[in-house]
């Protein structure tokens, strides 16, 4: 629902800012109930100074009492920060935990982060971990060079003559309906032993290497059989590059034949349905084998396109576009008479997921209709090309026309725009059966540098719209040395189960001669891939001395983030890279787009900035100061940034050496100790390389002290700044039990418990049974309230949170708590630091009933007194419960506490959802502000799925040379006239299928999606405020004031006589979304850079290997024969499935 705008709160008399607001009166004296200014604050419960006579303001309809003047307000606001801050004072025991470090100051030293040097010796870390990948990805590509130069290409070679593994024999054997189930079995195939691995989360052999073979493609066929004779060569040379780097993980050959080779060996991750994994259209091959690209698609959408053919095309230009990278630009365009833009894109886009996803919409809703006009299509195309004013890629350029046929061949056109540079190829795709004259669409590619190729059934969609990029390879292969440049890509998901990666690519080149004195080779062997896993890269950074709110950040030319703590994607489709831009993974604004743009462009720089950024939980919205410090990372594409806080230029690293101190502290850590001095909770950190991880945190200890009676601190196993920071802490927050806590009675002041939480790791919580509700992370810089305390002054109240109504019984048992916590603040010298966080957690109910005692009339132990007819008072929030509601409501907007007895179970919800009235009311009066942004990582339930893939086995993609063999041609047309007619009738939904599904999702797993969050944080006012809510007969004064030093905002409102003026209600739950208008966001793109070399021109290109047509039409008489044939269970046999390069890849 829309929000309204702000016109529902109009203020009465006025908006009032002052401390008399009433006109023609002077401010009116009242009692400091916090009493003389020397010495401690007490809580104020029982203490209450008796209040002055206040003159009385009559709520409209009301004769005997009045609604609470804002003197009255005011006061009662400053009871209540009085007592807050005394319980604060006596339990939370900031100023006695002070004086503890500085009673232990010999026992640690206070270290600073120096940004600059920080960032600079990470990035140079960094860029050490990468070059070493860098040295084994160029041994890889010179020796495959050579290997396949020194090849001898075999005419006669059998399946039998090659022993490899095949990673999906195994599963192939378990598949009963498999095809492949007798050549699973042949002796060609190896059988290895693996063993676990944790660094490749997997089973492995490191004596062997991996095949991977596409399901579309024949594995017996000449081409692939000499394809895996000459690459098995390349065993020892990833044996060797593991020998000289025990660090890395994959080392992977994508040919360009679609044979993936990989080592070390582990059995593929076989899928649930069918398998389309193709190495040639992952992102990795994609950004190694060709420059970036301008594309612009066309598509003929003419009244002779229909059925059949039109679904052929709709899929072959969404596979299409995913052989684009977010490098590469696109534009999708119908034409028949005239051509007109698919989507609401009117010029060239960068081709990421999100405009993948408008294109691919746009697409299905292409209606065939009217004549061909290739003239209009192509002039389309030419002028989205020639646009200068836009972003783009500069690079290779080039449309891809799919028709049905036809007879122009708009020379024209070609002379105009492309002749004689030919600096845009044309790529022409034949789609569908028919008779028509195919020449001049191959002459349309023959002439502009392009390719021709035919798309006559489902199974030949994947292959033939991917074959493109060897064509685009040929200036880089003929390029040479120049074009054998490493580059790293976006981060993806790996398809072997390693996790979020990025991959270094290097092209492998052809370097054989036709013969003596011949030119060489122009096509593309494949590309080398060595990955990097994402964990690797993060051991590089500093951990735990940047602060619970400091962090590492790294970015791409895109503006991708690489590294960054909230790059943390809830689900991943590894045909898709994670792209999340720094500005989505941050709240955005002008500093943050000025600090992105100039790590794009490779610069330093250092900048402090006021921004905002989202709390843990994601319901809170903080404003705070930041330090950015950015360098870009040499010899690779990304740039490094580094975030720190103020108060966390410093950290403390503890100073142990007295090894019967250790033993001291470490006995407080045993749970026998808790009873005494409290519960502990311990960071689940790797402080030692044989500590067992576990999720259970009383597990988790165990584990430690099992370790810790093994080895010392100061053992080289172990981490020891996490170590001896830890005991530290133990023994820091066990003097706090032993100098304020123990001696406290909880109970006397309604709390459930105290506890103190350390950058060092520990977590103590007082008494030890209150453990038992404790549900904030172990980890104090994963708890929500540690950073926000960090980030904020003063007293920061955290209620429980609640998607539901909690049970009356857990009210009535006590359960229910609501944490209040501050920072310490620890200054030594000139150097300010917060290395703990404490508080306290309050007792629900018995607050509840505190809350309203502290807003009332009452004074000292006096009973209430209840205005009535006889008598002329103010109302109070305890007395005239029934007639006005008083609330405590956080920074975010969440219900903390109240005075009517049945919210008290909606504590912790979003106020709008208890009153949306009020809510609204506070919104438009600006008491708080709203922030939306969208969450592009989030996990949304399944869709219904659908049948959109690749062809099944066995489906036929003729080479060349079966395009010139007469008998074929006929047999293989009736053979897909068949299976069309069988999809027609049996897959009738296989062109919508969800590409994952048919990668083997299995049908459970959550899909990514995007989520719109809405978050609400104080507005400007930080006085006190009168105002009515303006609904006739049902209008509501309120009284609305924040409470200094915390984080709450008091408010006291007569509570609503009717729900007419309910005018709508405020938001701030997830709500899934579409994200922001991509039509509107691509008129603004955000800046990028593109790799800076770029390889789309050589001169000695020959092009005359253009793609082959066939005009002789089949045999009608033939077709019905042999479909009779096929009915008869007779199917010709499918021949070799290879694409359409295959005769040239001989040499």
């Amino acid at each position: 629902m829309a929000v309204p705008a702000r016109t529902c709160g109009a203020s009465w008399p006025g908006p009032v800012r002052t401390a008399h607001p009433w006109p023609g009166r002077g401010p009116r004296p009242f009692p400091d109930p916090r009493g003389p200014a020397s010495g401690p604050a007490r809580p104020l419960l029982l203490l209450l100074p008796p209040l002055l006579l206040l003159p009385l303001l009559t709520a409209p309809g009301a004769s005997a009492y009045s609604f609470p003047q804002q003197h009255t307000m005011q006061y009662w606001a400053r009871r209540l920060e009085q007592e807050i801050d005394g319980v604060m004072r006596i339990f939370g025991g900031v100023q006695q935990l002070r004086e503890i470090y500085k009673d232990n100051r010999n026992l640690f030293e206070v270290q600073e982060n120096e940004p600059q040097k920080l960032v600079e010796k990470v990035a140079g870390d960094i860029e050490s971990l990468l070059d070493r990948k860098v040295q084994a990805l160029k041994r890889l590509a010179d020796a495959a060079e050579n290997f396949q130069k020194a090849h001898r290409w075999q005419d006669n070679i059998k399946e039998e003559d090659i022993m490899y593994y095949d990673a999906k024999a195994d599963a192939e054997l378990d598949d009963p309906e498999g095809e492949d189930l007798e050549r699973g079995t042949k002796t060609s195939t190896l059988r290895l032993d693996f063993m676990e691995d944790p660094n490749f989360k997997n089973k492995v052999n490191y004596s062997y290497t991996a095949v991977q073979i596409p399901t579309d493609i024949y594995k017996g066929s000449t081409v692939i059989l000499n394809e895996l004779n000459w690459t098995e060569a390349l065993e020892n040379v990833f044996i060797e590059n593991r020998r000289q780097d025990p660090t890395l993980l994959w080392q992977v050959f994508g040919s360009a034949t679609g044979v993936t080779r990989y080592y070390p060996a582990t059995p593929w991750r076989a899928p649930k349905k069918i398998d389309l994994y193709d190495v040639r259209r992952r992102p990795w091959y994609i950004q190694g084998a060709s420059s970036p690209k301008d594309m612009v698609i066309i598509v003929d959408v003419s009244g002779s396109v229909s059925g059949l053919t039109l679904k052929l095309m709709k899929t072959s230009v969404c596979e299409m576009l995913d052989t684009l990278s977010d490098d590469d630009y696109v534009n999708v365009a119908s034409f028949n008479e005239k051509a007109q833009p698919v989507s609401c894109f009117t010029h060239l886009v960068q081709a990421n997921v999100r405009n993948k996803k408008v294109f691919k919409e746009a697409v299905q809703g292409m209606v065939a209709k009217g004549t061909t006009g290739y003239k209009a299509g192509f002039e389309y195309a030419f002028d989205q090309l020639q646009n200068s004013n836009i972003t783009r890629a500069n690079c290779n350029k080039m449309i891809m026309m799919f028709t049905d046929g036809g007879e122009d061949r708009v020379q024209d056109v070609f002379e105009k725009y492309n002749w004689p540079n030919r600096t845009v190829r044309v790529f022409t795709f034949s789609v569908g059966q028919h008779n028509y004259d195919v020449t001049p669409l191959q002459w349309m590619a023959c002439t502009n540098k392009g390719y021709y190729f035919e798309i006559p059934s489902i199974g030949a969609i994947r292959i033939n719209t991917q074959e493109y990029l060897d064509v685009l390879g040929r200036p880089m292969v003929l390029a040479g040395k120049e074009a054998k440049q490493v580059q790293w890509t976006n981060v993806y998901e790996d398809a072997l189960g390693l996790g979020l990666v990025v991959t270094g690519t290097l092209p492998v080149f052809n370097l054989t001669q036709d013969g003596p004195g011949e030119k060489k080779n122009q096509l593309i062997l494949g590309v080398m891939g060595i990955d990097v896993a994402l964990n690797d890269i993060k051991r590089l950074t500093p951990n735990y001395t940047l602060g619970a709110n400091g962090y590492v950040f790294a970015i791409d030319l895109n503006g991708y983030v690489l590294l960054h703590p909230n790059l943390k994607p809830q689900t991943t489709n590894f045909r898709e890279p994670v792209t999340l831009d720094f500005l989505d993974a941050e709240l955005e604004d002008e500093n943050k787009e000025e600090i992105r743009r100039s790590m794009i462009d490779g610069n330093k720089g250092h900048k402090q900035i006021r921004t905002l950024v989202k709390s843990l939980d994601e319901r809170y919205i903080d404003e705070v100061i930041r330090n950015y410090t950015w360098v870009p990372i040499r010899s690779t594409n990304y740039s490094l940034g580094l975030v720190l806080p103020p108060y966390s230029t410093f950290y403390l690293q503890a100073n142990l050496s007295d090894q019967i101190l250790q033993v001291k502290y470490f006995e407080f850590l045993l749970p026998s100790s808790f009873e005494s001095e409290g519960h502990v909770f311990i960071a689940p950190r790797e402080y030692c390389k044989d500590l067992n991880a576990s999720d259970n945190n009383t597990e988790f200890l165990k584990n430690f002290i099992e370790l810790m009676e093994k080895v010392t601190p100061d053992s080289k196993q172990c981490n020891n700044f996490l170590l001896h920071n830890l005991i530290l802490d133990t023994g820091i927050t066990q003097q706090l039990v032993e100098r304020v806590w123990r001696d406290q009675d909880l109970n006397t002041y309604s709390l459930l418990a105290v506890f103190a939480a350390t950058d060092g790791g520990i977590t103590r919580v007082f008494p030890n049974k209150a453990a038992e509700d404790w549900t904030e992370n172990p980890e104090p810089f994963h708890a929500s309230f540690y950073r926000r305390s960090l980030d904020n002054h003063g007293y920061v109240f955290k209620p429980p949170h609640q998607d539901s109504l909690l049970r009356p019984l857990e009210l009535e048992n006590d359960t229910v708590g609501v944490l209040v916590s501050t920072a310490v603040e620890l200054s030594l010298g000139r150097r300010t630091l917060r290395p703990a966080v404490v508080g306290v957690k309050l007792d629900l109910e018995a607050w509840a009933e505190k809350f309203k005692v502290l807003a009332s009339n009452r004074t000292h132990q006096d009973q209430p007194q209840k205005c009535g007819p006889s008598s002329h008072c103010e109302m109070d929030c305890e007395v005239n419960n029934e007639d006005l509601l008083c609330v405590l409501i956080d920074d975010g907007g969440f219900l903390v506490l109240s005075n009517q007895n049945h919210q008290w179970d909606q504590v912790g919800r979003f106020f709008s959802e208890v009153d949306a009235n009020l809510m609204l009311a506070l919104y438009n009066n600006s008491f708080y502000t709203r922030k939306e942004s969208y969450d592009y990582q989030a996990a949304c339930a399944p869709q219904p799925p659908g049948n959109l893939g690749a062809a099944p086995r066995g489906v036929f993609v003729p080479t060349i040379a079966d395009f010139l063999n007469l008998a074929w041609w006929t047999s293989a047309a009736a053979w897909s006239l068949f299976q069309q007619l069988l999809y027609g009738l049996i897959y009738h939904s296989w062109f919508q299928a969800d590409p994952a599904e048919a990668e083997g999702s299995p049908e459970t797993r959550e899909s990514s999606c995007v989520m719109k969050q809405t978050q609400y944080y104080f507005g400007s006012v930080n006085a006190s405020y009168n105002a009515i809510i303006d609904c006739g007969n049902c209008s509501r004064l309120f009284h609305a004031q924040r409470l200094t030093n915390t984080n709450l905002l008091f408010v006291v409102a007569e509570k609503p006589l009717c729900s007419q003026c309910e005018a709508g209600r405020l938001l701030q739950k997830e709500t899934h979304s579409d994200g922001p208008e991509q039509c509107e966001l691509v008129q603004r793109p955000r800046y990028r850079r593109g790799p800076h070399i770029c390889f789309d021109y050589n001169a000695t290109e020959d092009t005359s290997d253009c793609g082959r047509g066939a005009s002789f039409p089949p045999s009608l008489g033939v077709l019905v024969s042999l479909q009779l044939l096929l009915l008869l269970g007779l199917p010709p046999r499918p021949q070799p499935q290879i694409h359409s390069f295959a005769a040239s890849r001989r040499l």
